[in-house]
């Protein structure tokens, strides 16, 4: 048995169709419920509706992704209770109808960040990157957060500054659209003053207390998926350091072993996210691999080149600064030994954690950056590739 290749779709308004996603080598759908508000209920009727969508074109719904943590839950203030139990009511209902596996982060305010979204790839490909002197230049001098430059060392100031009055106008909005990008899956931004206003709820939030909420969700959240069979996976965070004077608590191998303890179960799991993780120069991808394998039930493979510190440029799959040969081994081996021990998440949906844009890719508008056809049908290929010789060397 090989991974469950799948694919992540946003639903009826992705310009990629099924049928289009049916021959990209894809045996499974990676989707959410985008249209209901966050923090609202994800009811059987939606949820079926979705999945017999999905079946028509005779593909299983394999992941919900993401299901998302309201930032009350965060923040641990409001209505956070009511956003637990809604929380816990949409675990029940994709249990009970039949979608057992769950990614979600806890990154406050953001999903992901980049600073630039079309930068241009050796090939003329369009990928995203991230480089941190960017992110200061739009921090001190855009958005222009209070106390911004406590967070930034007297040479990355000066680093931004001097970026920043290399900027026309118009490099200046691209720059905002950006940083202000919605999730995935999502058409809305931030406008600077909400951005401003997002930060300002943190203030008195740090890692410690943010890791305090997470573990408090978890010990709410994780009885509940196990008694309802679903599988929980959280994602890493994306870059995996403080962005904006934002904290961070799924950067590195430490933080993930404390959650992983908070209820030592199978339904508290690990998507198994590479770029995110190796963006972190410290992050051992393959010692993390063999470490938390047990308990990682979805697999986001994706490939990154760094620039220096908090800097990286996402490259093909099989580029860049992962061994991906050696992670896939571990998880393949991974899942024989779950094969032989009759274990239900054996199957470990994976999936081409985004793809560079291509020249053909322009008839699709609209894509969210990282989502396109061709480019994540290249990094299929590759992977799948990947994964047949991983296989086979297993076998000899």
């Amino acid at each position: 048995m090989a991974f469950e290749p799948t694919w992540r779709w946003f639903g009826p308004p992705d310009p990629i169709t099924l049928s289009e996603i049916r021959q990209t080598g894809a045996r499974g759908i990676v989707t959410a419920l985008h249209h209901i508000p966050f923090g609202e209920v994800w009811s059987k009727d939606e949820i079926i509706k979705r999945k017999q969508l999905i079946e028509a074109e005779k593909l299983p719904w394999s992941v919900a992704e993401s299901v998302p943590v309201h930032e009350d839950i965060h923040k641990k203030k409001g209505n956070y209770k009511q956003y637990l139990d809604n929380f816990k009511e949409t675990l029940r209902n994709l249990g009970q109808c039949g979608i057992d596996t769950v990614c979600y982060n806890f990154m406050p305010v953001f999903d992901w960040l980049r600073t630039d979204l079309e930068v241009e790839y050796e090939d003329g490909s369009l990928t995203t990157q991230f480089e941190v002197k960017v992110l200061a230049a739009f921090d001190l001098f855009i958005l222009q957060r209070t106390e911004a430059e406590k967070d930034y060392s007297n040479i990355q100031i000066q680093k931004a500054e001097q970026y920043y009055k290399t900027l026309n106008e118009s490099q200046k909005d691209k720059l905002v659209q950006a940083v202000l990008l919605g999730f995935p899956g999502s058409c809305d931004a931030y406008t600077l003053k909400e951005l401003k206003s997002a930060l300002l709820e943190y203030k008195d939030i740090g890692s410690q207390e943010l890791q305090d909420n997470l573990f408090y969700f978890l010990r709410e959240i994780i009885p509940v998926a196990e008694e309802n069979g679903v599988f929980m996976n959280i994602h890493p965070d994306d870059p995996p350091w403080s962005v904006l004077g934002l904290p961070r608590v799924v950067k590195n191998k430490e933080d993930i072993q404390q959650l992983l303890q908070v209820i030592d179960s199978p339904a508290n799991g690990l998507t198994f996210g590479t770029g995110s993780l190796t963006a972190e120069k410290n992050n051992d991808l393959v010692d993390m691999a063999h470490t938390f394998a047990p308990r990682i039930n979805f697999i986001h493979l994706r490939n990154i080149i760094k620039k220096g510190n908090h800097a990286f440029v996402e490259s093909y799959h099989l580029d860049g600064d992962i061994d991906m040969y050696a992670v896939m081994k571990i998880l393949l081996e991974e899942q024989r030994r779950r094969i032989k021990e009759h274990q239900k998440n054996s199957r470990l949906p994976l999936r081409p954690d985004h793809g560079h844009h291509m020249v053909s890719d322009n008839e699709k508008k609209n894509t969210y950056p990282g989502y396109s056809l061709m480019g994540r049908i290249r990094a299929m290929a590759e992977l799948r590739g990947l994964e047949t010789a991983v296989e086979n060397c297993l076998e000899s």
